[in-house]
């Protein structure tokens, strides 16, 4: 395998000892349509043969014909053959065979052949420099592709399209960000930006840099758009998460009259799995089954992950059971929507089938799903019997920090603190600030105030603008009554400028998003709203609900508690779902942080006061109650 070193030093040709001074040429003085013949059937070792007793009276189109079939078999050693021939007889390749060989090179995952090919050729044109630049791109190996790109230029050799398409792709990411901007500006200067492919490897490229709005110009500026263009730019808002964006584009371009393909329904599914937007991704799913679409692996992933995130397992399972291919990919996916939902038992079990099955190998992401899975059931010896089984190296997938991180995770929610920082202690690696959070969250749940500010300081040495930290510090203390602690860390806060993200809670009804923040005083229907919250707090106290008042953080008697608490988001989220909801529909809920304690028992109570179904969705998992019962087993 070629190492990804930035060194062009390559060997000397192999062939070297076979070769003659290049000064001969040979004219073909026999038919050929034998050899064209036997390759044209595909009997390439007869082709070979007679290649041989021809010897030097082989020319152009016989070696070309070789040379397609060995490229089509990808029959290395055949084409190598080929290539010692050409040498040994002197002949004098022309660019376009040179150029095959560097293609039938490529293609056989012989990236140093090819190599060395394109730096023996005594002439080379645009195509032969595309070809070895696009094996490089599509490989990952960056700096070799962009520093063959920077060699051409310096040849005098002019791009075309295919190569600034090709060598775009070589700068993903912010880091390539600054060599993408000097080739688009030679895109400019060579007026290839109006062309739809170079296009599309912009807008991708400015895309993934995160870089959306220059993203959107090059888009906007393409004299015409394809499926390739516009898919790119929609999944360029999907993948930052600007999932409202994405769906408005979809339909602006659905009415411009888009093609769509599998890869933009993925990208679309992607978008509404941001938005739990069930019914839309019903539509979708329709959509798909009507354009008799081939079923493709991708797309069946994205309707499983959307399914799942829109809280409907049902469906997730019915996908993924209905398929009869299914890669690493859809094992995880499935893995990751039981586990957010809580279902532990289920992401075991489906794991036992995957290994019984043994179609799929599980990889680094599947042990994660796992173990998370376990963590947020609650199966702390099954995941710490998982997480065993990697160490001792089993399964052929060394633990890697985030597997660490998850071992924590699943003994803080058990309430072992003190063993999760210990385990910390005793890593491989550094800890980093997710795995520090993620105790400290334990410790807030579990009311661990040592445990607890030991891990903030280290959280605040390490990233000291992160408001949540401080926050949940701040929870900390105000759980045991620490006030002093709480006004003096609200004061750390504002002198080193941190803010809070503000809860934010949302529900679509029909065609609009609704949403609301803690004591809302901006929707429309407020005072509705208001009342609501009133009444139906009323209703479930009847029926044994009692506010949970160690949720409020401020030093006020508990009357103004009470208050605060029904203000609440998801209560107002909730109480405008009552109103316009019909009944035997699921009320479905997002919000953009955890969800508290009592909000979470007033959903509980309302479930099952008013026989409702509520699928409330938070910055960590799935929480489906069903008369007064949470799929999380009040365990979050």
């Amino acid at each position: 395998m070629l190492r990804k070193i930035p060194c062009f030093r390559l060997r000397t040709n192999r062939f070297s000892s076979l070769s003659v001074p290049p000064t001969q040429t040979i004219s073909p003085s026999l038919p050929i349509s034998n050899q064209k013949h036997l390759c044209i059937k595909g009997h390439l070792k007869e082709a070979l043969l007679e290649m041989a007793i021809e010897g030097e009276r082989v020319c152009f189109e016989v070696y070309d014909s070789l040379l397609t079939q060995c490229l089509n078999q990808r029959a290395i050693r055949e084409g190598q053959r080929v290539h010692a021939h050409i040498i040994k007889t002197g002949y004098l390749p022309p660019v376009y065979l040179g150029t095959r060989l560097i293609v039938m090179y490529n293609k056989c995952d012989c990236l140093n052949d090819a190599r060395q090919m394109l730096d023996e050729m005594p002439e080379r044109n645009v195509v032969s420099w595309t070809a070895m630049i696009s094996a490089y791109s599509q490989r990952g190996y960056t700096f070799e592709a962009l520093d063959l790109f920077v060699q051409m230029l310096r040849s005098g050799t002019p791009p075309n399209g295919f190569t600034f398409a090709t060598i775009l792709t070589s700068c993903s990411g912010a880091c390539g960000l600054n060599h993408g901007r000097q080739i688009h500006s030679l895109v400019i200067k060579r007026n290839f930006e109006p062309h739809i492919f170079v296009g599309s490897s912009l807008l991708d490229m400015y895309a993934k840099a995160g870089r959306i709005h220059e993203a959107r110009g090059v888009f906007e500026r393409l004299p015409e758009r394809d499926v390739v263009s516009c898919t790119a730019i929609i999944a360029g808002y999907a993948q930052l998460g600007l999932d409202e964006e994405a769906l408005e584009l979809f339909r602006q371009l659905q009415k411009e009259g888009m093609e769509s393909n599998y890869v933009t329904y993925a990208s679309v599914l992607t978008a509404l799995s941001g938005l739990a937007a069930l019914d839309h991704g019903r539509q979708v799913h329709n959509r798909v089954l009507r354009s008799e679409l081939p079923s493709y692996v991708v797309l069946k992933n994205s309707l499983i992950d959307m399914y799942s995130k829109c809280g409907n397992l049902t469906y997730s399972r019915r996908v993924f059971d209905g398929m009869s291919e299914r890669t690493v990919i859809t094992w995880n996916a499935m893995l990751v929507g039981y586990g957010k939902h809580g279902l532990g038992r289920e992401v075991v079990e489906l794991f036992r089938l995957m290994r019984k099955e043994n179609e799929v190998k599980p990889d680094s992401i599947t042990f994660m799903a796992v173990i998370s899975g376990c963590s947020h059931g609650g199966l702390v010896d099954e995941g710490l019997s998982i997480f065993e089984e990697m160490i001792s190296a089993e399964n052929g997938v060394e633990p890697e920090i985030e597997h660490y991180g998850c071992v924590v995770d699943l003994l803080g929610r058990a309430g072992q603190v003190h063993r999760a920082l210990a385990f910390i202690e005793q890593m491989p690696f550094i800890p980093t600030a997710a795995i520090w959070g993620s105790l400290l969250g334990a410790c807030r749940v579990h009311a661990n105030v040592t445990v607890g500010e030991y891990v903030a300081r280290c959280l605040f040495d390490i990233e000291p603008q992160n408001a949540g930290n401080y926050v949940i510090l701040s929870n900390l203390y105000a759980s045991v009554g620490r006030w002093e602690d709480v006004t003096m860390l609200r004061q750390m806060m504002m002198e080193k400028s941190v803010t809070k993200e503000p809860g934010r809670s949302w529900i679509k009804q029909g065609q609009m998003l609704h949403s609301f923040h803690a004591s809302d005083r901006s929707h429309p229907r407020r005072e509705e709203v208001a009342a609501k919250v009133k009444e139906l707090s009323e209703k479930i106290k009847e029926a044994g609900y009692v506010p949970d008042l160690s949720c409020v953080l401020y030093d006020v008697d508990d009357e103004q508690k009470e208050r605060i608490l029904l203000g609440h988001s998801e209560k107002l989220a909730l109480a405008f779902g009552m109103i316009g909801t019909p009944l035997g529909l699921p009320i479905r809920i997002m919000k953009n942080l955890r969800i508290c304690v009592d909000c979470h028992n007033f959903a509980k109570y309302l479930s099952k006061a008013y026989i409702r179904e509520v699928s409330l969705r938070d910055s960590n998992r799935f929480h489906h109650i069903v008369g007064g019962r949470c799929s999380c087993g009040d365990y979050w």
